[in-house]
């Protein structure tokens, strides 16, 4: 029998003395992580939240590497996240981003490399499935946008801040990027995953009151376990739920076998 483990991380702050002040202060993230957990649980997932002050880098690589330690070829690895995306030039040198930016989680305590999120996922064992969806935006803009009817706003790291911070951190960057070039494959295979995130590039995921609007359009489509359909029939629903501002994304890295695909999400 499978075994399936969720990791589930919601950010309504995060800490202003690691921002240079900036607290990004959120409303629905935490609901968002909550929410997802629960469905994970439903369909037989082991849970661990992350809430806040809990989501440093160091709990999120710590449960992601406990997670690959567990899980071996036909489990399921579950990775839901929402907060503040952002983006920081990449510079390594490597061409695998066609904008020439690394997109980003804004953790607690600092910005997570989607490179980092990859290295974390090579650690998994071959045939472990894979499945994340993040709401957050992975957009650069600075422009502001405006709250809507529900007082939503975006959920992204402004660009002023994005600039500060990049300045600050470069020479962090650096020797990270160093390392993680370090540990990448050779023949630069990426892991086996399917990544749904909530929106494009050049959008904003929107906050709100209860929950995300990404997220409420999934719990919507989702209907507490009344959704039939693989991955991508569910990619469409949500996206029918959501205004033609907010897209969501669906990504497939590395080769995950068409029956992963197909599957009915959530499926341990």
């Amino acid at each position: 029998m499978a075994t399936g483990l969720s990791l589930h991380v919601g950010l309504n702050e995060v800490d202003p003395a690691r921002y240079e002040g900036w607290a990004g202060t959120l409303v629905a993230c935490e609901n968002d992580a909550h929410d997802m957990a629960r469905i994970a649980r439903t369909a037989g997932f082991e849970t661990t939240v992350l809430l806040t002050p809990d989501g440093t880098v160091a709990n999120v690589t710590s449960a992601l590497g406990e997670a690959a330690s567990r899980l071996g070829p036909g489990d399921i690895l579950l990775f839901t996240y929402s907060g503040h995306g952002g983006q920081v030039p990449d510079e390594s040198g490597t061409d695998d981003e066609p904008d020439a930016l690394d997109e980003t989680l804004v953790l607690y305590d600092r910005q997570f490399l989607d490179d980092e999120v990859q290295r974390a996922f090579r650690d998994f064992a071959d045939d472990v499935r894979i499945v994340t969806f993040f709401d957050c935006c992975h957009s650069g803009s600075s422009i502001e946008i405006p709250g809507g009817a529900d007082g939503d706003r975006g959920r992204y790291l402004p660009e002023p801040q994005q600039r500060q911070l990049y300045d600050r951190d470069r020479g962090f960057l650096a020797e990270l990027r160093r390392s993680l070039a370090e540990d990448a494959p050779e023949d630069g295979a990426e892991p086996d995953a399917l990544l749904v995130s909530a929106c494009q590039d050049n959008q904003t995921a929107s906050d709100g009151d209860v929950n995300g609007a990404f997220t409420a359009a999934l719990l919507e489509a989702w209907d507490e376990g009344a959704f039939r359909g693989g991955y991508r029939a569910f990619h469409r629903a949500i996206q029918r739920r959501l205004p033609p501002t907010q897209s969501p994304n669906l990504h497939l890295t590395g080769s995950p076998g068409r029956d992963f695909v197909n599957q009915r999400p959530f499926t341990v």
